[in-house]
């Protein structure tokens, strides 16, 4: 799980290098939850842009990962830290496939099939595919916790309950395709990345 931006501007009271700290955990303890790595880009909030080095680390995270697919945020998403994040994505997992950019990770010969993921209230975002969350949704409940700090920001700043606000988006994309909970995302069609086979479970 690969986060671009360290979350050091989304406190009212909490220091930024304190804060960076604290969302460092907090995703480490949500991967935790599924067994996976949580690895971070480490650019500071609204510094994300599509550029020679944060497309440089992140065309490392993919080669390290080499992935069979990969999961990015929206491009009709509500922050301009999330739409960069998924440019650099979409940009970094074709470079990561040229043998003659050499990094310090080996080559991911890979075009890795590319899904963009809900955006926060569904909104602008009309699923292409859907995965049955039902049966599991106490574990998402459990990662999205670990975020705390961003739990009382979101609460501070948005007004919103951040567990509540996302368990409600599942519960209605479950709606949408006769489940209890469900995920919605569509794939990046572009050609060498439209596969003949189904990739979400």
């Amino acid at each position: 799980m690969c986060h671009v931006a360290n979350g050091n501007l989304g406190h009212t009271e909490i220091p930024r290098a304190e804060l960076r700290e604290i969302r460092r955990e907090e995703a480490r303890r949500a991967a935790a939850v599924i067994g996976a790595e949580s690895v971070t880009l480490d650019i500071d909030d609204m510094d994300v842009f599509v550029e020679r080095a944060s497309r440089g680390k992140m065309i490392d995270v993919i080669r390290r990962a080499a992935p069979d697919v990969m999961i990015v945020p929206s491009l009709d998403d509500y922050l301009a830290d999330h739409v960069a994040s998924s440019h650099l994505a979409v940009d970094a997992s074709f470079v990561a496939t040229l043998p003659q950019l050499v990094t310090d990770v080996d080559v991911h010969f890979r075009l890795t099939p590319i899904f963009f993921a809900d955006t926060i209230a569904g909104v602008r975002f009309e699923p292409e595919e859907y995965v049955d969350i039902s049966g599991v949704e106490k574990i998402k409940r459990e990662m999205i916790a670990c975020h705390e700090s961003q739990a009382r920001w979101l609460k501070e700043h948005d007004k919103i309950d951040y567990i509540e606000f996302a368990m409600k988006l599942s519960a209605f994309r479950g709606v949408q395709c006769g489940v209890a909970y469900a995920e919605g995302f569509r794939m990046y069609r572009v050609w060498g990345r439209i596969p003949t086979r189904r990739f979400l479970p």
